[in-house]
């Protein structure tokens, strides 16, 4: 949670205002972490007191922070700028060797295995020389510089410093205090993790228990909250079907008391116009009279076509029989 702490020296001078952004509660667990001894994250708890944010001391006197200059804000900006720039080279282009400490300052110090005494002034002279024929290089022998300056030593007589067996005894006694002490502590530290793992266990178990108990009781509570729900759609279905039942038989009986009225003028007009009618009378006006007459039409058809030729013949035995006549006379 981010908090801001704003002074209102135009509105109100002196006075602090307290806004934070909203955001979710975070999710705690149901129960604690099962064992006591595993070092699992928790979340992460502030103390207020060393909040930068917070005012120390009275909040009812004024306090009057000074606006910065804009000018000297953008000159201070550059100068920052251009010395982290140099800085940045001369780390990239230049070895630097780290700031001494407090009251302290670098000095050079030989590193190489002889020490050599260091002079202002470095002897060198010029020569020349002429090249032999190539030889066969020697061994380079070890390089041992030339002793410089002065050695100084002091002895020391064996007893002159300490007595080794009278300066040993607090050592040794601290020593065997500390490692007693050492080894009661971690008896003792055994001692309470078993019995926090023999409390853990009794609190697994319990844990455990109340877990079985509380989903049974969620079974329970599903299972009535089933059969609740099937009996709540059960009385509404009937109750849909006695109200279309209902529905149904108004709308009956109002049929039937509206048609009373209408019913013989209908049928009176069906009847007339042939939508009700005697099925033997209709099969005969509409299939047996239809193919009595065809049949009726066919029979004179062929008896007139049979006269016809019979007339055609005795007209041509006629005229054969005339011009026979014709001809003897």
């Amino acid at each position: 949670m981010t908090s801001t702490l704003q002074p209102q020296n135009e509105v109100q001078s002196g006075v602090y205002t307290f806004s934070s952004r909203p955001r979710p509660v975070p999710s705690r667990p149901k129960y604690r972490n099962s064992s006591p001894l595993l070092n699992e994250e928790q979340g992460s708890y502030g103390n207020i007191m060393y909040d930068r944010h917070v005012v120390r001391g009275n909040t009812y006197s004024q306090n009057i922070t000074s606006q910065p200059n804009p000018v000297e804000f953008l000159r201070q900006q550059e100068t920052r700028r251009k010395s982290m720039s140099r800085k940045s080279v001369n780390e990239h282009f230049g070895l630097k060797m780290p700031d001494p400490l407090e009251a302290r300052k670098n000095i050079d110090v030989q590193i190489e295995t002889y020490l050599e005494e260091l002079s202002d002034h470095i002897e060198d002279a010029s020569m020349e020389c002429q090249t032999d024929m190539f030889l066969e290089k020697p061994a380079t022998p070890l390089f041992i510089p030339a002793k410089t300056g002065q050695d100084a030593a002091t002895q020391i007589e064996e007893g002159e410093l300490f007595d080794f067996d009278v300066e040993v005894q607090p050592v040794l006694q601290v020593l065997v205090g500390k490692t007693i002490e050492q080894a009661l502590l971690e008896v003792e530290e055994e001692e309470e993790l078993a019995s926090l793992r023999s409390q853990q266990w009794v609190f697994k178990e319990i844990h455990d228990a109340e877990l079985v108990e509380v989903q049974r009781l969620e079974e329970r509570e599903r299972r009535l909250r089933v059969e609740e729900e099937n009996r709540i759609k059960q009385q509404k279905a009937v109750l849909e079907k006695e109200k279309e039942t209902a529905e149904k038989i108004a709308a009956r009986a109002f049929a039937q008391q509206y048609m009373s009225d209408l019913l013989p003028p209908v049928f009176y007009n069906l009847r007339d116009s042939g939508y009700f009618y005697d099925p033997v009378k209709r099969d005969l006006e509409t299939k047996f009279l239809p193919w009595l007459m065809k049949e009726v039409n066919n029979t004179l058809e062929l008896r007139y076509v049979a006269r016809t030729v019979l007339d055609m013949l005795i007209q041509d035995s006629s005229h054969q029989r005339l011009k026979a006549f014709q001809l003897q006379e």
